[in-house]
Order: C-alpha cells, then structure tokens, then sequence
C-alpha cells in the first residue's frame, strides 16, 4: 500500500492494538439523531469548518442507523450533560428501542431533538463517504442552540466529566 505521493505505508497495528491506544484519547460523548426516529452515540464527532459551517462525524458502516443516516435529510448532534451517562449508554445499545423513555420532540427540521442536553446542532448532509469499515458524514450547520453546562466525556471505555484547569495554570 502507498500514499498519495507513492511514500510506502508500513504495515497498520492489528485493530486490537489501535482500540486499546485509542482508549486513551477522552472524547466528548455526543447523541446524533436523524428522522425515524434513529439514533445512537458517537464520540467521533468534530468540526470542519467555519465558513462554512461544516461538522462531521464517522459512524460504522454496518451500524442498525447506518441507513436511516444515508436517507436523512437532516441530522442533529447532541452534546451531552456530564449527567447524562445513561442517556450515552441507552443510544449506544444494540437491538433496543433507543428512544424508549427519553425526552424529546421533533425539531423544525424533522430530527429528533433531546431535551436537557448542553448544546445540538443540526445540519443537512453535503457528504457521504466510505472510509474504512466506517461511514464519514459531513454536513452543514443549519440551527443551533447551547444551554450550556459540563460536558460527559468518554475515557479509557468509561464516562467521566470534565473541570477546566484553574486560570493562570501552566498545565498544558
């Protein structure tokens, strides 16, 4: 296997090793939704750009929501209150009504929108693409709103939350 300007690529660790590496990355734990209702949990979630305002986010391509995903017209990310750890782990279960129980209403874009989280956006998709064993999804942001809040953050296969250093720390 080469790279783009034909430099060989070494051989790629087993997907254990990368797993158990990656665990030490914290990331924040976010709910993504889309028209169904479907949904599930996603720490890969990121931004791309401010202008324009593109997010993104990767989601296995044989995951139970991978198709509504490629139908949706509109999908919502939802970051989550650091109490909300029940929340992660029920849109993260296989073979469950994942909106079982939970609180929320249909968004004026028709996603599902949950109540009491920190922040949500939602975009329209303006990209699918295969990337590995995985789907990437870029779309951009059409609404938006924060209420603010400490985040859940997702560490070494645990939830955890997350305090700022104190002002004036050297603490990188």
């Amino acid at each position: 296997m080469t790279t783009l300007d034909d430099r060989p690529l070494t051989a790629a660790p087993p997907a254990d090793l990368l797993r158990s590496t990656l665990r030490r990355h914290a990331s924040g734990v976010t709910v993504i939704t889309v028209p169904g209702p479907a949904g599930f949990t996603a720490t890969s979630f990121t931004s791309v750009s401010l202008e324009p305002a593109l997010v993104s986010f990767y989601l296995s391509a044989t995951a139970s929501a991978a198709p509504a995903v490629r139908a949706a017209d509109a999908f919502t990310v939802h970051l989550l209150h650091r109490d909300q750890e029940a929340l992660a782990r029920q849109f993260a279960r296989s073979g469950v009504d994942r909106f079982a129980g939970t609180r929320w209403r249909t968004g004026e874009h028709g996603t599902p929108v949950l109540d009491g989280v920190t922040a949500w956006l939602t975009a329209r998709p303006v990209l699918f693409q295969a990337v590995g064993d995985h789907l990437l999804v870029v779309g951009e942001v059409i609404d938006a709103a924060a209420d603010g809040g400490a985040p859940l953050v997702h560490h070494d296969g645990g939830f955890g939350g997350f305090a700022p250093a104190a002002a004036g720390s050297t603490t990188p």
